[in-house]
């Protein structure tokens, strides 16, 4: 009991130890987005990581790969150590380093430049160093668009709310493909295309989204017409999962609502931010 209080004390202690002056400095100027330093680093970090994707970009196109080569694997390498070093600072200047790099921004940091040093082993994982571009995210901060995270946040609630919705008609359209897909290798065959039933099955999927690759097609009349079935289905598919999504996104929207009363009209059902009545323009109360 006493050492389990003595671990407690000293975790306590250890997280109330104030941080050095330095590394409160460069935490302001890396995480912070109020001093003209810390506006200059986020700007310089967007560039440099919009600069990077694009290098990626032009180093797979073969054209540009055969001239540009050496020197678009000398500015991912740069980039990569630039990147490397700033990842180790954000590890330097925050509390709970370890807190950060299973963070979010901390998972995206530290694989946006792992795939360089696996493409020492692996030929070709560096082009998964796209995946820096969703360090971008850090725009919103910059910003000030913290606004529209929260709009994210609603629809992603209707999301959560409609899955069962969203899964019950999943599973019947999987039904349906797996079902007509079949047909399909009974009635067309192997002569036509159809070897087998996943090879069937991908054909009605094709399908039923109205993709229409056009590499599989019936050539019977009876397949033609199970077809024909298909591309009528597949318009529902497209309005269904949309009425669902779009039904829950409006319960979303007015539980947002905030309840307070107007003094004015006593009407209710205002945005949660709003400081007037959006009927009769009264100010809100508190």
């Amino acid at each position: 009991m006493n050492q389990s209080r003595t671990n407690k004390f000293h975790v306590l202690k250890t997280d109330s130890e104030p941080m050095a002056q330095w590394r409160i400095n460069l935490n302001d100027i890396i995480f912070g987005a109020e001093s003209r330093l810390g506006k200059a680093f986020d700007i310089i970090l967007i560039i440099a990581i919009l600069l990077s994707v694009l290098a990626v970009i032009l180093e797979s196109i073969v054209s540009l790969d055969t001239p540009f080569g050496r020197s678009l694997y000398i500015i991912e390498w740069i980039f990569t150590l630039a990147f490397t070093i700033e990842y180790g600072l954000r590890l330097a200047c925050v509390r709970h380093p370890f807190k950060y790099i299973f963070s979010f921004y901390g998972l995206i940091d530290l694989l946006s430049i792992i795939p360089t040093y696996l493409s020492l082993f692996i030929p070709g994982a560096n082009s998964l160093l796209v995946i820096r571009i969703f360090r971008i995210l850090r725009v919103f901060r910059i910003l000030k668009l913290f606004n529209y995270i929260r709009e994210a946040e609603t629809l992603a609630e209707a999301m959560v709310t409609g899955r069962r919705k969203i899964i019950v008609f999943l599973y019947f359209i999987c039904t349906l493909v797996v079902v007509f897909g079949c047909f399909m290798y009974l009635i067309e065959g192997s002569d036509n295309g159809f070897t087998s039933i996943p090879r069937s099955i991908y054909w009605a999927i094709v399908t039923m989204t109205t993709v229409g690759y056009g590499d599989l097609t019936p050539t019977t009349a009876f397949g033609q017409m199970i077809a024909s079935m298909m591309m009528i289905i597949g318009y529902a598919v497209i309005a269904v999962p949309t009425g669902i999504y779009t039904a829950e996104l409006s319960k979303a929207i007015v539980r947002k609502r905030d309840v307070r009363g107007c003094i004015g009209c006593g009407k209710n059902g205002h945005e949660v931010e709003s400081d007037y009545c959006r009927f009769c323009g009264e100010k809100l109360p508190e």
